[in-house]
């Protein structure tokens, strides 16, 4: 309970008559005694007949889960406990946990005649459970004199996990149908090496195809129709260094590569593939052997959403050495990572290099966009010169490590946060349409 702003100014007020009243011997003091009793009085009744906080609940009602980088409604309500109490407009406070984000203040508003309600916006900035552990609210006292303020204790924990919104949306499927029965059909039902089925010759398939054995018995020409062979293995390689730390669009480098990295895999999934995750930082963390089947999805979301955001230093040769070893049969190695400077540049292209002798490898990178908007920028100072000679010699750095590892046969992908799924899933499909694995 704190003054308000009413009675703050009745008592300068008061104040103000007292010091005319003293410096006016004429004037009776007992008409200033008077007023500063009567605003007194007036005080205590307001205070007693106001409703203190045990009169009034407040609930919230918000989603247990929220995906990262996406929004959740908070929904809170302020009712009487008896029901009948009418509710005046509400001012509120809420100390948002670490991983979520929302408005700090906000009023709650009548929608009936005894419930005030707001909905808060919360955006989820990193991956854990988060609790929101108390609302504080503000109301005028009955006669406007008092800030009455309370403190509503809640108890509600909300888990930011990685978002397969692509998943759950159909996109990942519409972008697999596609390829499966679209204008790309040809190159997998008839470029495989896998047995896919058998059907009847027509003119302009090629004869080399012709089962003659099988022909014999039917009667007539049959041909042999191949696919793009199925349990391929694929590892998602998640560097969690601290680069993978620094926000993009409001969200890790380490969270915008979870969520594509989970797309992948459902898309492998669905396609009949393996999928395993591996997962370092300046040591290898986590190694799960490649797996089929939704249950392996699931478990696949687990351990991402459990992994921890790390503040060391990534050793790309120590993981992608035991990388290497633990894998027994040639495979889609999917690493997810970045760089900054030429040394851990140089040793990256060397293990990769090491790595794709054996295993098929795509190198992913998200595109800085601070040093595309220094193209942009009006060089006004001396100071804004040297950040824009500094930003291009680190793209111009940036841009020869990728290089490099193109001209040795890795997939290099570098592209924005929301472009990143669907060439992922495309260099996927073409590689594996190719039979590359």
């Amino acid at each position: 309970m704190r003054p308000s702003v009413l009675l703050l100014a009745l008592a300068g007020a008061l104040a103000v008559l007292t010091v005319a009243v003293l410096a006016a011997p004429a004037v009776p003091v007992e008409i200033v005694v008077g007023a500063w009793l009567l605003l007194g009085a007036a005080v205590i009744a307001d205070w007693a007949l106001s409703p203190g906080a045990r009169h009034f609940t407040l609930e919230i009602d918000a989603p247990a889960e929220i995906f990262a980088g996406e929004e959740g409604i908070v929904a809170l309500r302020l009712k009487g406990k008896e029901g009948t109490r009418a509710v005046a407009p509400t001012a509120g406070r809420l100390r948002w946990p670490e991983g979520l984000a929302g408005p700090g203040d906000f009023r709650l508003m009548p929608t009936g005649a005894h419930i005030a309600a707001v909905d808060l916006p919360a955006r989820a900035l990193k991956r854990g459970k988060w609790r929101i552990a108390s609302v504080s609210t503000l109301r005028r006292s009955r006669l406007g004199l008092l800030d009455l303020i309370a403190n509503h204790p809640l108890d509600r924990e909300i888990s930011v996990v990685p978002s397969i919104r692509a998943i759950t949306s159909g996109a990942i499927d519409t972008q697999l149908a596609t390829t499966e029965f679209g204008a790309k059909a040809a190159s997998i039902h008839g470029e495989g090496s896998e047995f896919h089925q058998l059907r009847e010759f027509v003119a302009g398939m090629d004869t080399r195809m012709i089962d003659y054995k099988r022909s014999a018995r039917h009667g007539g020409l049959v041909a042999r129709q191949m696919q793009a062979e199925r349990n391929h293995a694929i590892v998602l390689a998640l560097d969690n260094g601290h680069l993978m730390r620094e926000p993009i669009d409001g969200l890790a480098k380490i969270d915008h590569m979870i969520n594509a990295s989970l797309a992948l895999a459902w898309a492998g999934i669905q396609s009949g593939d393996r999928v395993g995750l591996f997962a370092f930082d300046a040591r290898p963390r986590l190694f799960v052997p490649p797996m089929e089947g939704r249950r392996a999805f699931a478990q696949l979301r687990s351990h991402t959403a459990a992994l921890d955001y790390r503040l060391v230093e990534t050793n790309h040769t120590l993981a992608l050495s035991h990388l290497h070893q633990r894998l027994s049969r040639r495979s889609l190695v999917v690493v997810f990572s970045d760089f900054v400077d030429t040394t851990t540049a140089e040793l990256l292209i060397e293990n990769v290099q090491m790595l794709n002798r054996h295993h098929v490898v795509v190198f992913v990178s998200l595109r800085d966009p601070l040093l595309a908007a220094y193209h942009h920028k009006s060089v006004n100072s001396l100071a804004m010169v040297s950040e824009v000679a500094a930003a291009a010699d680190l793209e111009r750095e940036r841009r020869r490590v990728l290089n490099s590892l193109s001209r040795l046969g890795v997939f290099v992908i570098e592209t924005a946060p929301g472009g990143l799924r669907p060439e992922l899933i495309s260099t996927y499909l073409s590689i594996r349409s190719r039979e590359l694995i």
